[in-house]
């Protein structure tokens, strides 16, 4: 039911609203196409319970407010007037009279446009109209279960993933052209854009949101971005956008003490910002907010199609001592360090979700050990589907970063991750956070020679793709960038093009992409040990782990990671059954790359007892290096041939 078109058309929704339980706001707050007597306008609505008078300015009325004064509505807290004669991409902010005497002017909490930075107004705009063309791809995903299904993203920030030799940015209408058929041409499922909401600072990253219901109008309008996820959709690619629901800037035209004194922020001295990050944090338990906040995020389900969002900073949210020294926070009303409202919010807004978009994918980036964050409410849980796993994250990178000589010292870092893999759904994320600030790039992270490089970047992601758990990489790593991310620039596409170890690279990372989609082993069991087993765990001398994974049928794939920096002659892989066992995939390939030197593709089990099984292969093993193996099918097994 559209809340624009019911009798008295905003009462039960302001109602809803005012309790927390309106998630589609956008349906009766901000600017929306109106006639009224027969004059074509736009009417407008916006919550500032502080007020003492606000009106609608822009170059239409010169900016002055006297002219177009907003009245009251029913619950005394909400303004609202009809302007005619308006027309799509005007410029408006709202002129607030505060309660101190001051007039300041603010964008539009709910405008779904705006000037492209650094200007401030937001811009009429009519979301309507858009013609979609992902029905087939919007039908099929009731017929997939996200969890035993292929999750392979591509981390994006839209405005650096390519620019203009000029420095201009590519349009959404550009990267619809571009960006598609790459990401489709490696063999990803999924991409994810860093935040697109609008945001006034560059240096944010779209991290410090201004517009919670505008994509930023730096490549474009609302429908060109819908035209880029329905391009992304048609080339059966999921989209799962960057959220920010943790905290907003202190600018001027933004949610900054909008009506003249803290509303959508917190009152209370102790969780009123984040002073590390100079922002303002959201009032969990205002009704208002909540309503706000979850129409914001079902809002780009609705109107842009979106397959989920990643919600920003999830542990600043849940924790009132987060980034506080003793004496800086006041605990609740249990003496905990809990935020409880914040609890409840997330419950919330995955709830209203869910039962929305059933299909949705809602992921928490959660850098701490708070428990049950991808289990519903009902349990105690924080009700998303699955998680980043900044614990794998962290220890691999540290150990990926060590000369190997000392890796052995550090072996548990590799191991780890899978004594707690199945107590969430998780994401295994080397996102654009680890690219930055002096960290390095993915290949510049790791020691030894140019050629080592490479290689050490190839054994990771072999590792990686076969480990338990969804994947996420940030733009960049599939061609071995050395230098960090800049959000200045575009990527450095010429190296992939002009460069044999980096072209190979991307040959790689492509047929490792294609890979993981077609080897159900490697996502269809996530959530147990029936898809997992350690055949080595604790080879530490030799910097060696080999496990397997399986698929629901028990098909097997058997996997081995050398970390070396030296190879590793005869080793013995134990294995369950004798018969012979196939390489289908190993990093040291020349075409990747690497110097070849598994010239064996099959090998023959022995009974030889080893890992606790009866058989062994005797492998000799390239220094950094995965490999892949599969058992060959029994002779007697093979179909037998008609006469």
């Amino acid at each position: 039911m559209d809340q624009r078109t019911e009798g008295r058309e905003t009462d039960f929704p302001l109602y809803l609203y005012h309790h927390g339980n309106n998630d589609r706001i956008y349906e009766i707050f901000g600017a929306h196409k109106a006639c009224q007597n027969g004059e074509a306008g736009y009417v407008f609505r916006v919550w500032a319970p502080h007020a003492v008078q606000v009106s609608v300015v822009g170059d239409f009325n010169g900016w002055d407010a006297s002219r177009n004064v907003m009245q009251r509505m029913v619950d005394g807290e909400t303004f609202e007037l009809f302007v005619a004669g308006l027309k799509e991409y005007d410029i408006y902010k709202y002129s607030i009279r505060t309660q101190d005497g001051r007039e300041i002017l603010k964008a539009d909490p709910v405008g779904f446009h705006t000037e492209t930075p650094p200007a401030t107004a937001s811009k009429l705009y009519d979301l309507e109209g858009y013609r979609w063309g992902d029905g087939a791809y919007m039908k099929a995903l009731g017929q997939r279960n996200v969890f035993t299904s292929p999750m392979n993203i591509y981390e994006v920030n839209l405005l650096s993933w390519k620019r203009y030799a000029d420095g201009n940015y590519l349009s959404y209408r550009d990267l619809a052209k571009e960006l598609v058929g790459y990401v489709k041409e490696m063999g990803y499922t999924h991409v994810e854009f860093m935040p697109v909401t609008e945001y006034p600072y560059d240096g944010s990253w779209g991290y410090q949101v201004t517009g919670y219901f505008a994509v930023t109008s730096r490549l474009g309008t609302p429908k060109d971005f819908m035209y880029l996820v329905d391009c992304f959709h048609k080339a059966g690619i999921g989209v799962i956008v960057d959220w920010v629901p943790a905290h907003f800037p202190k600018d001027a035209h933004g949610l900054y003490e909008f009506d003249g004194q803290p509303l959508y922020e917190s009152s209370q001295w102790d969780r009123m910002e984040h002073k590390s990050w100079g922002t303002r944090r959201f009032d969990y338990g205002r009704s208002e907010v909540l309503s706000f906040l979850i129409s914001g995020a079902c809002y780009f389900f609705d109107k842009f199609h979106v397959d989920g969002l990643r919600v920003d900073a999830v542990a600043s949210m849940l924790y009132l001592d987060y980034d506080k020294r003793p004496g800086e926070w006041v605990p609740n009303i249990y003496g905990e360090n809990k935020n409880l409202e914040a609890i409840a919010f997330l419950r919330r807004l995955n709830e209203a979700v869910f039962k929305r978009f059933p299909h949705a994918i809602m992921i928490a980036e959660e850098s701490t050990a708070w428990g049950l964050v991808t289990k519903p409410a009902s349990v105690g849980g924080l009700g998303f589907n699955f998680k980043w796993n900044m614990g794998w994250m962290n220890d691999m990178l540290s150990y990926i970063s060590l000369n190997p000589f000392f890796r052995m010292g550090s072996h548990n870092k590799l191991t780890f991750s899978m004594m707690y893999a199945f107590s969430e759904n998780y994401v295994l994320p080397i996102s654009h956070d680890e690219v930055v600030h002096g960290k390095c790039s993915l290949i510049g992270k790791m020691p030894g020679n140019y050629e080592e490089k490479f290689a050490g970047v190839r054994s990771f992601l072999g590792y990686m793709m076969a480990h338990p758990g969804k994947k996420l990489n940030f733009m960049g790593y599939e061609y071995g960038q050395f230098k960090e991310w800049d959000y200045h620039e575009g990527l450095e596409f010429f190296l992939r093009d002009n460069y044999e170890l980096h072209g190979k690279l991307s040959l790689f990372v492509r047929d490792l992409n294609e890979f993981y989609k077609n080897t159900s082993a490697f996502y269809e069991v996530e959530d147990s040990w029936e898809g997992f087993e350690w055949l080595a765990a604790d080879d530490a001398d030799r910097n060696i782990v080999s496990f397997i994974r399986r698929d629901k049928s028990g098909c097997e794939v058997l996997c081995l990671s050398c970390f070396s920096g030296t190879d590793v002659e005869d080793y013995l892989m134990g294995v369950n059954r004798k018969g012979k066992y196939r390489v289908i995939f190993c990093t040291d390939d020349k075409k990747y790359g690497g110097e070849g030197k598994m010239r064996r593709k099959t090998l023959t089990a022995v009974k030889k007892p080893s890992h606790g099984k009866q058989y062994s292969l005797r492998i000799s093993v390239p220094k950094f290096t995965t490999l892949y193996l599969i058992r060959e099918p029994d002779a007697e097994a093979q179909p037998k041939q008609g006469k």
